[in-house]
């Protein structure tokens, strides 16, 4: 069901973590999970971590108590702390959120910050996220060309994510620039990182503490979730002014490039397998929205936006697929892997968007498992339809062996995706 001839795995150990790796990360993994399962490396950041990479140990250890998500159980000395999470979190005060912390205070946060981010708040959205979606189109469709990550699939996941929180119109551009300077500077100098997050950080404490001065005794209909999240209490317990700007924080920054990567990486993989991409439109225009839904679960699957899962680290001596873990080890999940894992899933390097046993871990598994997937999948499932109902000829603009992903550790997803289609008026 490929339209693609797919490369062969490697005969010895491949090298990681190369441009080359980057741009297609999936015969590494494939040498790895029938050699070393469970891997030892070197990072380009110099820390040393496990990689697991087959899919019934990735399933175990993403729900392993004894592996922490907080990084005061690494072993490496103090210094190196700091280059196992987000650049400039740890200055910016904005350590409790639900990527960094274990039960009960994860628990505690989680089940709080779940009253304010329902099914149904994500539902009541959908007609804002058509009306994003709609709008971007509108600027470029005009033109017959366009770059998708920077004119689409970049802003709709921003302006949608600062819709949702309460982020007043007027504000959205600057958060579309910090957001700008965090994915730019993955993989390299994290200085600029840092210093988006800072002004994030200050930006969030101040527009908390506006909200909560003005909140009404009763919440109004679609309250903003900033506001929801201010008024969610547990026992009588209300998050503090910290953990909300932190919980807001994560929500924007573990939001939008998932779904960034989501769109892009999807049209890419539609655009590069034809007779995937015209199933779909038939059935989009035939009204239908089945295959649409398995689609996008199998575009998580096949190329998804997050290749390891964050970090994790020992806090006592364990084994995972036979090998031994000692406690303060940092351990790196590859999503993309297990996602691929022939022990698992049929035919695993074929992208079948009908594919119906797909439990994939594109999202996670376990306690920490994404908070957000409702909202990234309406946002991927309405970017991915819109574009290609009202774009029907929509083709690549470039060879793909001239396209570059972004380097960095825990994301996947190109830098550019120049495409061209026949000019439409709206």
């Amino acid at each position: 069901m490929t339209d693609q001839p797919q490369p062969s795995t490697p005969a010895a150990a491949p090298d990681l973590f190369t441009w080359e790796f980057a741009s297609n990360p999936y015969p590494a993994y494939a040498w790895l999970r029938e050699h070393a399962p469970v891997h030892r490396t070197k990072l380009p950041s110099g820390v040393e971590a496990w990689l697991v990479t087959r899919y019934a140990d990735a399933k175990q250890t993403l729900a392993d108590h004894r592996l922490s998500k907080n990084p005061a159980h690494h072993a490496e000395p103090a210094h190196a702390k700091g280059k196992t999470g987000i650049p400039g979190e740890r200055k910016a005060e904005l350590m409790t959120h639900l990527l960094n912390i274990d039960p009960p205070d994860h628990t505690r946060l989680r089940r709080l910050v779940s009253k304010a981010f329902t099914p149904r708040r994500v539902a009541e959205f959908a007609p804002r996220v058509q009306e994003l979606t709609d709008g971007l189109i509108d600027g470029f469709a005009r033109k017959g060309s366009a770059d998708l990550i920077h004119e689409f699939a970049f802003p709709l996941p921003i302006y949608a994510i600062c819709d949702l929180l309460g982020v007043p119109r007027e504000d959205r551009d600057d958060f579309r620039d910090w957001a700008g300077m965090m994915i730019r500077h993955q993989g390299g100098p994290r200085g600029g990182v840092a210093r988006s997050v800072k002004k994030m950080r200050g930006y969030l404490a101040d527009l908390i503490h506006r909200k909560r001065e003005a909140l009404p005794t009763e919440p109004a209909p679609g309250e903003d979730l900033i506001s929801g999240l201010i008024r969610a209490s547990d026992h009588g317990e209300h998050l503090t002014e910290n953990e909300a700007a932190a919980m807001a924080f994560i929500l924007l920054f573990a939001g939008f490039e998932t779904t960034v990567n989501l769109i892009g990486n999807g049209t890419y993989a539609l655009l590069t397998h034809p007779e995937q991409r015209a199933r779909l439109q038939a059935s989009l225009a035939a009204g239908e929205t089945g295959l649409l839904e398995t689609g996008v679960e199998e575009l998580l699957r096949y190329d998804g936006p997050v290749e390891l899962a964050t970090w994790r680290f020992a806090t006592q001596p364990l084994t995972i697929g036979g090998q031994q873990i000692a406690p303060g080890d940092p351990v790196l999940v590859v999503l993309a892997a297990a996602d691929r894992d022939p022990e698992r899933f049929a035919d695993p390097d074929v992208l079948d968007l009908a594919r119906r046993d797909n439990q994939h871990l594109g999202y996670g598994h376990g306690i920490h498992y994404c908070l957000g997937a409702p909202l990234a999948r309406l946002e991927g499932q309405t970017a991915l339809a819109t574009l290609l109902t009202r774009l029907p000829d929509l083709r690549l603009a470039a060879d793909p062996a001239e396209l570059r992903w972004r380097g960095g550790l825990i994301m996947r997803g190109l830098r550019t995706l120049p495409v061209e289609f026949t000019p439409t008026p709206r």
